[in-house]
């Protein structure tokens, strides 16, 4: 073992000092090899942070896997009576931490420059988490936001706008008009959707049935029975889905329509929608390899001529065919793996540049993920394969050169 370990590094040490005597011949050839390398590593980098962006971006709208969507409601349209109770009957059953009604409707606020219709919706505090919510200012929903007097709304941008985007410390008040006119506490600023032109806000939804309460007659009703969802472990969803439909039908009785699913969209979602783009770059940056690595063999071949002595007297000398064929391959693929290091550095400096990351996310990503380690080892293998292909020919060629020959040369 200790003979083998010490030819190894014998034929590196021998390889890589080769390399520096034809350091300017190989130069050339292994720039290529280094911009394929960082093309590869750089593709599969960004890949991961264009799906982390799609990701959040999913989430945001349908939650994070497993998200379950459920709703009931009685036959006529009405809203089951019972329906909070079983909820949180299901949600201690199953020990269930991150779950949040939903209630959509619309409130009408009073704005310097008249009242206006606002799209609001009524969630508990998981809802932040579980739909990766961030904010521009000030904080999500705790559980202190039940008890207050004043409700507490978290606004979007264009709701802060119409305000004068005050500055949140001074606790800012703005107005909602209706039977119970309220006077309601700006906490946070969300970011408005870039498809979004009207205000809009949260509320939590306590608060919202507070001051507009749910009203059962469907012809009377000033919004939808609320939805409900849970964040539950991917492993189990199907189960949970199988489990809640039982549970809430069972209860509401066989008057109500009762549906629960998946609306994540890791239940939607095949494959990745990144693939073509990958292997399209990939097979660019393949074919950049292929060409250093005809360029490393046509090198190789014309610094193999210049040793034929060399080789011939090392031949002489005792030195077994194997290992000549062995000190010339490893000269294409020493240089190949250095090339591959400074191609690898090259793709983690533009990966993880703040410039590059925030082009790729488009401002939707909280959670950058690291550089992928697979991307590394991918561009490592890709520039130690070029160069055992590269350094085959003349390791060939090297080996079949005849003692007696060579030694004339």
């Amino acid at each position: 073992m200790k003979r083998v370990v010490s030819n190894l590094v014998g034929a590196v040490i021998e390889a890589w000092q080769e390399v520096r005597i034809h350091k300017t011949r190989v130069m050339l050839s292994l720039i290529g090899v280094a911009v394929a390398v960082c093309a590869i590593t750089t593709v599969v980098g960004l890949g991961g942070v264009a799906q982390q962006a799609t990701i959040e971006q999913s989430e945001r709208s349908g939650g994070r896997a497993a998200s379950l969507y459920l709703s009931a409601s009685m036959n006529d349209g009405s809203t089951p009576t019972g329906m909070p109770e079983i909820w949180r009957t299901a949600l201690e059953r199953y020990q269930i931490d991150y779950a949040s009604r939903v209630v959509n409707t619309s409130q009408t606020v009073q704005f310097a420059d008249g009242a206006v219709p606002v799209q609001t919706i009524g969630v508990d505090p998981p809802y932040g988490t579980m739909h990766r919510i961030t904010l521009e200012e000030g904080t999500w929903f705790t559980d202190g936001d039940q008890t207050r007097l004043a409700p507490a709304v978290l606004i979007n941008s264009i709701f802060w706008d119409r305000l004068g985007r005050p500055d949140l410390r001074t606790h800012p008040t703005t107005t909602l008009v209706g039977e119970r006119t309220t006077t309601a506490v700006v906490t946070g600023v969300y970011p408005s959707l870039s498809w979004e032109t009207e205000p809009a806000m949260y509320m939590l939804a306590d608060a919202l049935t507070a001051i507009s309460p749910v009203v059962t007659d469907p012809n009377l009703q000033q919004f939808g029975p609320p939805s409900y969802e849970l964040w539950v472990p991917v492993d189990v969803s199907e189960q949970l889905v199988t489990a809640l439909q039982r549970d809430v039908q069972g209860a509401l009785g066989s008057d109500a329509f009762v549906q629960v699913n998946r609306q994540d969209y890791a239940a939607y979602q095949n494959g990745d929608p990144y693939l073509s783009l990958k292997l399209t770059v990939g097979a660019i940056a393949g074919l950049v390899l292929l060409l250093g690595a005809l360029g490393l063999v046509n090198i190789a071949l014309v610094t193999l001529k210049q040793r034929i002595r060399e080789i011939g007297i090392r031949r002489s000398f005792g030195a077994t065919a194997g290992r000549v064929f062995f000190a010339v391959m490893m000269e294409s693929v020493v240089a190949t793996v250095v090339a591959g290091i400074v191609g690898v550095i090259a793709a983690v400096l533009i990966v993880k540049n703040p410039i590059v990351e925030n082009f790729i996310s488009q401002g939707q990503v909280a959670d950058f993920p690291p550089f992928p380690v697979e991307a590394a080892i991918l561009g490592l293998v890709c520039a130690t394969v070029v160069g055992a292909l590269a350094g085959l020919i003349p390791a060939l060629v090297a080996v079949r050169v005849k003692v007696i020959d060579a030694i004339r040369y």
